[in-house]
Parts: structure tokens; C-alpha cells; sequence
């Protein structure tokens, strides 16, 4: 048999399980670390619940696969996850999911294991969105679990450091209402509202104008001028209004 045919004949199987995204529909996709409660609290012991080392590992591998040979126009992190929203005309890989989620989640493997200096990987998963509707829901989605997993995690922890096991604290908390966590907090002298927004709420990433200042010596003037740069936003609106504006990145 030629080669040619042989060639075709196997890569029959090498594509059988292959999807591909329709032109219509919009892709975000979603990272998470794969076993990174033990390697960021028993391995690399950072600060529980929240560390500023940890965020800005997150914020720069969301920051390099915005910029890794994707069309991505926003990046949204929380805790170990990262989503992504492509823009609108991504075609890469022929919107091939098994090439856009190995190559997403090899390219976040490395960047933050390389960042780390231990071995760290991520899994990735593609999201058809019919509509925009849905792009706005998602990303308010990823943010009211990013803020019940930080009112969780601020409670869980304020209460292992008391001394309580895991099992006590977990159950402790088990079914209790968004207000009585709130409370439990405030009785500890912490007052859930008043902490940093990225530890409630998330972090989003995006390309922003941003105005240059410099010096021209042949004219002995000052300058300035526009230049498109990521920009990493801590302060992110909420709710409705925050899916209203994630989803205007796909008119940019």
C-alpha cells in the first residue's frame, strides 16, 4: 500500500472523536488547575485563603495565553480557573476543540510551572455559546462562584485557624446561609464587604489604550502617546452590569 493511502487510511482513527466549534456560535474556554489545593497549600504553603504571589501567578498566565497566537479579547480569573472569550472571528485550528484545549492548557502548564519552578498543570475545557445573552451569563456565572467560593474559603480558613479540623469546620459551615458567613466574619473583626474586590470577585484582563508619556530631545518637547497594552483590572463591576460589559469585548 502507498503511503498516501496508508496515511489516510489511519488518520480516519486519529480524527474520529474530532468536534469542531460552528462558525456561529461564540467560544470561551475554561482552565483549572488540576490538584492545586495541595500544591498551594501543602506543597508551596501560600497563604490561605488568599495570596497575592498566587494571584498575580494566575494573572500573568491568563496575561500570556491572551497573547500565545489566539484571538482573545478577555480573560476573567478566580481562585485556580481562568476563562477566556475569543473573539467572534477566531478561526484557529479550524475550531478544532481537541487543538484549542491541548494547546491552551499546555501553554498554561508551562508558562506557570516555568513561574513556579515546580511542575504545574492545567486541564481545559471549550464552551459553545449560542448567543450573547449566554456570553454575558457566563461570565457573571464564573463570578458569583468566585464570590461563594472566597465568602466560603474566608470562613473555612478563619476557622482551621481557630484550631478546628477539617471536618469540624466543613461541617460547621454545611448549609448555612450567605448571612450567617457574613456574620460569623464580622464576630472574628472581619468585615467581608470591606476586602480587596479581586478576592471577592475575580480579576479581568484586557487590551486597553494607555497613554505613554516620554521626551522628544530633537524638539526638546515632552510626548505622548497610545499604546495597546493588556491591562489587568482588580476593581471589576458586578451582576448584571458586569455581563453587560464582558460582553462588549466582542464588538472590539
Amino acid at each position: 500500500m502507498k503511503f498516501d493511502e496508508f496515511d489516510k487510511q489511519m488518520r480516519i482513527y486519529e480524527q474520529s472523536l474530532d468536534q469542531v466549534v460552528l462558525p456561529d456560535i461564540y467560544i470561551a474556554a475554561r482552565l483549572d488547575g488540576r490538584s492545586f489545593t495541595r500544591l498551594t497549600k501543602e506543597i508551596c504553603q501560600f497563604e490561605a485563603p488568599f495570596d497575592i504571589r498566587f494571584r498575580d501567578l494566575m494573572t500573568d498566565t491568563a496575561c500570556h495565553l491572551m497573547d500565545c497566537g489566539f484571538r482573545i479579547v478577555y480573560a476573567y480569573t478566580e481562585s485556580d480557573e481562568i476563562s477566556l472569550l475569543f473573539h467572534p472571528g477566531e478561526h484557529a485550528f479550524g475550531r478544532k476543540t481537541r487543538k484549542l484545549n491541548t494547546t491552551l492548557a499546555g501553554e498554561a502548564s508551562a508558562v506557570f510551572s516555568l513561574a513556579l519552578g515546580k511542575a504545574a498543570t492545567f486541564d481545559c475545557r471549550i464552551i459553545p455559546l449560542p448567543d450573547k445573552e449566554r456570553v454575558r451569563d457566563y461570565f457573571v456565572w464564573r463570578q458569583e462562584d468566585a464570590h461563594r467560593n472566597s465568602l466560603n474559603s474566608y470562613c473555612y480558613w478563619t476557622l482551621r485557624k481557630e484550631g478546628l479540623a477539617k471536618q469540624q469546620a466543613t461541617a460547621m459551615l454545611e448549609g448555612k446561609t450567605v448571612s450567617y458567613k457574613n456574620e460569623l466574619l464580622f464576630q472574628r473583626g472581619i468585615n467581608y464587604n470591606n476586602l480587596p474586590c479581586w478576592q471577592k470577585r475575580g480579576t479581568g484582563i484586557y487590551y486597553k489604550d494607555i497613554v505613554i508619556e516620554g521626551y522628544n530631545p530633537v524638539t526638546n518637547k515632552n510626548t505622548e502617546t497610545m499604546r495597546r497594552k493588556l491591562y489587568i483590572d482588580y476593581e471589576l463591576k458586578t451582576g448584571k452590569e458586569y455581563g453587560e460589559w464582558a460582553e462588549h469585548f466582542l464588538e472590539l
